[in-house]
């Protein structure tokens, strides 16, 4: 066993690799001068003390008259099981505490909101095929049974859409409160806003048009793409909220063209809705450094040429073909003759 450093605070055990250590690594604490255990240090020589702890806690004793043994009047204490007494190392473990409901709603709030982005994009699709029903129908009589699926498709989404969605609303707003506390954190400040103020400012009608917003813009670090999700993302929230009342009111009418309107009215609505969630939901993801698809960002860095233009060295160009000329031959004839010697050529590469 190599040597080791003892914390007087956390009294963990630290193995000695180089150097040894004047505070320790897990609390802070002091730690005491490095024991080696092939080679004990004399009691002369030791920063630290025996501490003798019983190994069940509590000593028992039995009664014992005063005698000329036991005139201090203390009882002679007297344990149940063979005392191990010495420098005791327990294991420190850290204490995880169990996340709280609040907690865990915050951490599914990207889910909630791509569940209702789903909802509503559904509940779109289905307000659509509804009045593609109501065109057929001017002419010919729609199927019973397509006509029960469009009404329980419309209804179930009508229904489903809108709790879905009050539950992420209520996510994202514990979610931003952990994101401004983590920004104000990096500042070096605490978040001056409550929490509860946060969640009722995301929850109140018509004052979560304005409030969430703000929110998000105290906690802006300055960056281009976040500014510009977080203003896309208010400015649909406002246009949904107007489609909705723009809905609700035009229903009040009773002429079949304002019903067929209305129809359409609420499609358009349902599709702007999943939009308001997709664009909550890559806000969010921006505060975490990632994208849409909780994939980590990548950056492009743009860096300022202080070259030339041009490049000074002209770029290698293939050397001009030259034809390679011909050796001078000397031929012998049949007839015992030489012939006669042929002069080089040279190509001209215009």
């Amino acid at each position: 066993m190599p040597a080791y450093q003892i914390c007087v605070r956390c009294e963990h055990r630290w193995p000695v690799t180089g150097q040894p250590r004047q505070w320790c690594p897990g609390c802070r604490g002091l730690l005491l001068s490095p024991v080696d255990p092939q080679r004990p240090v004399p009691p002369a020589r030791r920063n630290f003390r025996w501490v003798a702890v019983p190994s069940t806690g509590t000593a028992t004793s039995r009664s014992v008259p005063p005698g000329p043994g036991n005139s201090a009047g203390g009882p002679t204490p007297r344990y149940e099981e063979v005392p191990r007494w010495g420098l005791r190392d327990p294991r420190s473990i850290p204490d995880f505490d169990e996340p709280t409901r609040a907690e865990k709603l915050a951490e599914v709030a990207p889910t909630l909101l791509v569940a209702t982005a789903v909802l509503f994009a559904a509940a779109a699709l289905a307000e659509t095929v509804r009045y593609g029903l109501l065109l057929f129908n001017r002419t010919r009589l729609v199927d019973p049974v397509a006509l029960a699926l469009s009404d329980a498709a419309v209804g179930s989404t009508q229904v489903l859409a809108p709790l879905v969605a009050l539950v992420a609303v209520v996510a994202a707003a514990l979610r931003l409160i952990r994101v401004r506390a983590r920004m104000y954190a990096a500042r070096g400040t605490s978040d001056p806003r409550p929490p509860a103020l946060i969640v009722l400012g995301c929850a109140i009608p018509l004052v979560n048009l304005a409030l969430p917003g703000v929110f998000l813009t105290e906690i802006d670090d300055g960056s281009p793409r976040l500014r510009r999700a977080i203003r896309t993302w208010w400015v649909l929230w406002v246009v949904s909220a107007v489609l909705v009342v723009v809905t609700l009111l035009w229903r009040q009418r009773d002429t079949l063209q304002a019903r067929a309107d209305g129809v359409i009215l609420s499609a358009l609505a349902a599709a702007v809705a999943a939009v308001v969630a997709v664009a909550a939901l890559r806000v969010l993801r921006l505060f975490d450094g990632a994208d849409l698809r909780g994939r980590p960002l990548k950056y492009r860095q743009l860096t300022v040429a202080s070259g030339p233009v041009h490049s000074p060295i002209a770029p290698i160009e293939p050397a001009a073909q030259r034809s390679v000329p011909d050796e001078p031959v000397e031929a012998v004839g049949s007839s015992g003759g030489s012939a006669q010697r042929r002069e080089p050529t040279e190509a001209v590469v215009s």
